[in-house]
């Protein structure tokens, strides 16, 4: 199993994930990305955390139909880690075994982001069951979509979700959590000012696929 942050290189594939808080714009990059993808004769296929096969989607809407505050720290991380296991054994390891370019709006660096910037659960904690849950497969790019956690609220309107739904301080340190990582390990992360027009994210997030391939 390969340590949290070594890229994997048993397939022929590329992975790559979109991160970032709420209301950042991942669902429009992932859009445009795989359209771009396409355009140029490319397999894409396209998934999200959670959810992406039957039992992710079903783990999906128990978990963001709860009530605020109803779900334990550590059970709603091991939710998400149950559905990210399914999305690689079903999903994404074939695709990249096949060579296709899978592109994943959020992934493990999500968990260590939220449950452990944001809930506080041990790093250590959510390291080894990132690792259990993904078996040692890590993105071969991760693109951040770096945004004032207040924008990210005005853009959204009203909040859908539990997650959504948490206090301004909780989205503070998700965002610093997710820029200590592109700190840590700069070779696979790329840090994306989101509140540039989706066209420009997308020609940066572009140019930096292109340069994996």
């Amino acid at each position: 199993m390969a340590p949290h942050g070594r890229p994997v290189t048993e397939s022929r594939g590329l992975f790559v994930t979109l991160e970032g808080g709420e209301g950042v714009g991942k669902s429009t990059l992932q859009t445009a990305l795989a359209a771009r993808a396409r355009a140029i004769g490319l397999e894409v296929v396209t998934c999200r955390e959670p959810g992406g096969t039957p039992l992710g989607e079903r783990l999906r809407a128990a978990l963001f139909e709860s009530a605020d505050g109803e779900t334990d720290p550590t059970a709603e991380l091991l939710v998400f880690e149950a559905a990210r296991a399914q999305l690689v054994a079903d999903l994404i390891r074939p695709a990249l075994h096949r060579g296709a370019l899978v592109i994943c709006d959020r992934f493990a660096d999500s968990s260590i982001a939220y449950q452990h910037h944001g809930r506080g659960l041990p790093a250590h904690v959510v390291s080894s069951l990132n690792d259990i849950a993904t078996g040692g497969l890590v993105p071969n790019l991760t693109i951040l979509l770096d945004l004032d956690p207040a924008e990210g609220a005005r853009r959204r309107g009203d909040a859908g979700d539990y997650l959504e739904r948490e206090a301004a301080a909780f989205h503070a340190r998700i965002r610093a959590g997710f820029l200590s990582l592109a700190t840590a390990e700069p070779g696979r992360w790329l840090v994306v000012d989101a509140t540039q027009s989706p066209d420009a994210v997308a020609d940066i997030a572009w140019d930096a696929v292109n340069a994996r391939r």
